[in-house]
């Protein structure tokens, strides 16, 4: 847990509730980025029932700096180099990075998981024959 988390002067509010995604692969994610929440910032702060979609870091769930890089930290040992928080957040201007909401985390993780899926699983390119030359299959 982190040293902030441990302050009872630490005001948090529960969030709305908002529909769930459709998206399955959105929902598991959202499963997976409330557990990490939990984990940050303590379940005596957070119960993972409160989190959702339109759940906000600034507003809703008061995210301290330093609990953001621990975030951070859980999201590049669960997701690997491809998801990089703060790169994330440095190509957003201060009110977008207030006003982000635990979706907008949920749907960069599910686009840059799912381009690096991708990646790697689409078959690797022949090359080109040389000129003058024809393909194996026409000979």
């Amino acid at each position: 847990m982190c040293p902030e988390a441990a302050h009872p002067t630490t005001t948090r509010t529960p969030a709305a509730p908002a529909p769930e995604s459709a998206d399955g692969a959105a929902t598991g994610t959202l499963g997976e980025i409330t557990r990490m929440l939990v984990e940050v910032v303590g379940d005596e702060f957070l119960l993972a029932d409160e989190v959702t979609m339109k759940t906000t870091f600034n507003d809703d769930l008061a995210l301290e700096s330093i609990e953001f890089v621990a975030l951070a930290d859980l999201l590049h040992r669960r997701y690997g180099l491809e998801v990089d928080l703060m790169g994330f957040l440095a190509e957003k201007d201060m009110e977008e990075i207030l006003a982000m909401s635990v979706g907008d985390l949920v749907t960069h993780i599910d686009r840059v998981t799912r381009a690096a899926l991708t990646a790697r699983t689409a078959p690797a390119a022949r090359p080109a024959p040389a000129a003058g030359t024809r393909p194996a299959s026409a000979a």
